[in-house]
């Protein structure tokens, strides 16, 4: 039986997740593939760290060089994350000739086409089912099944750690300081979550997404970014009142040429299919042509469905290598008539807006003769219960009205006297 060697660049939560299941499933693996998929090195920083799974320790090396530079292994996993030195390790290999497995996100969103035209240049492959999702199938299911299709819209709920939080803050009615503690507890969160919580995660993901769905690579600095550090629990209460769930989303959209990408805390219906997703889970919808819509859900991180994208990734590089067809698969970007990327500032939508405002006489005519002024028509207005003294939150829904026009608004509203507090402004999406 032919035997394919491969080689680990890291040992962490999934490195050691993929070493279990190649261990316990080796033999299932065999059987399916008629291939005998062989870990012959691992390499990592620290070889003294306990793990839940025990290898001879002549498989570990803290020699980069062990792996790269050995003619028999001909899949090279990167599973240390971040840009450096991995994208460095991942070029080197690509170079000797050795195709390439990788969870990275960060590095593909934001060095994608350097390494992809390294790995053309050297008639190799670079696989990244893992980088979005975990274990959802849906790098795979655009880049193949989905190929016929023209894409208009994909919406992704794909970081677990603020989907957690908001989910514990609609179903709990606990505070975001509350949800972000106990999501610590559960190991849900990271000690530094920033780049989950400011969304930042989400917009690697998405520049994935996009590149597949609409075949361009998009910079990470075009992208839209905003997090959810700023929706309280009073915000999702009062989108709950008016038939909505709030939820961290990256968007991607495409119409007449023209491409936008945003992440951003979202309400959208409650009875659309993604606000039902709650806690760590993840969802991605997809809306093509041909297929009409299309739901990806399940488990977004986490050692063993991260584990399971990354070996069926090396399952289909050992195939392909049995088959001596190891670049038969589509090419992964395609250009396609995308003239411009539109900036935040052009889009229109319909708004959620919470002003603080002095509870008196005068304030809400105040506030709604520079909406006119800028022609954002109101579609619903209620005041709230009084918070502080003499301070109370005023919800309003819009119609919809352009991104400038409500930020020029809310330039002019901020500074009144009445307004004691930042205004909240928060994008409705109909799905």
């Amino acid at each position: 039986m032919q035997r394919i060697d491969i080689g680990l660049v890291g040992f962490g939560t999934v490195g050691s997740g993929v070493v279990k299941v190649l261990k316990s499933r080796g033999n299932l693996l065999k059987k399916k593939l008629g291939i005998r998929i062989h870990l012959k090195k691992i390499c990592d920083t620290n070889l003294r760290r306990r793990r839940i799974v025990q290898v001879n320790p002549s498989l570990l090396t803290r020699d980069i060089r062990q792996i790269l530079d050995d003619p028999q292994i001909k899949i090279v996993v990167e599973l240390i994350g971040g840009i450096h030195p991995a994208k460095e390790f991942i070029i080197q290999a690509l170079r000797n000739k050795k195709h390439v497995v990788t969870a990275n996100k960060a590095l593909l969103a934001e060095c994608a086409e350097e390494i992809f035209e390294e790995a053309r240049r050297n008639n190799v492959r670079v696989y990244f089912e893992a980088s979005v999702g975990g274990g959802i199938p849906i790098i795979k299911s655009l880049r193949e099944s989905l190929i016929s299709n023209r894409l208009q819209k994909i919406y992704g709920i794909v970081n677990g750690t603020s989907n957690y939080i908001l989910s514990q803050m609609a179903q709990e009615n606990w505070d975001f300081r509350r949800a972000l503690k106990v999501a610590h507890q559960k190991g849900y969160a990271e000690k530094r979550p920033s780049l989950d919580l400011k969304g930042i995660d989400s917009a690697h993901k998405l520049v994935i997404l996009a590149a597949l769905g609409f075949g361009r690579w998009v910079p990470l600095e075009k992208v839209y970014i905003e997090g959810i550090t700023d929706v309280s629990l009073n915000d999702i209460r009062y989108a709950q009142e008016s038939g909505y769930t709030i939820k961290l989303l990256a968007i991607a959209k495409c119409e007449a040429g023209e491409l936008e990408l945003r992440v951003q805390p979202t309400l959208i219906p409650r009875e659309h299919l993604l606000s039902s997703v709650n806690g760590i889970y993840n969802a991605i919808y997809v809306s093509g042509d041909l297929v009409g819509e299309q739901v990806f859900y399940g488990e977004g991180a986490g050692r063993f469905p991260t584990a399971s994208a990354v070996i069926g990734d090396i399952a289909d590089l050992a195939y392909a290598l049995k088959q001596e067809v190891p670049s038969a698969k589509p090419q992964l970007v395609y250009r396609i008539n995308i003239r411009r990327i539109r900036k935040i500032e052009e889009i229109a939508s319909r708004y959620y807006i919470r002003f603080m405002a002095i509870d008196r006489p005068g304030v809400l005519a105040k506030i709604s003769g520079i909406l006119g002024q800028h022609k954002i028509s109101i579609s619903s207005v209620s005041q709230k219960e009084r918070k502080w003294a003499r301070i109370v939150p005023i919800v309003m829904m819009t119609h919809e009205a352009s991104e400038r026009s409500l930020r020029l608004a809310l330039r002019k509203i901020d500074r009144l006297e009445s307004i004691r507090r930042k205004t909240v402004a928060l994008r409705v999406e109909a799905l």
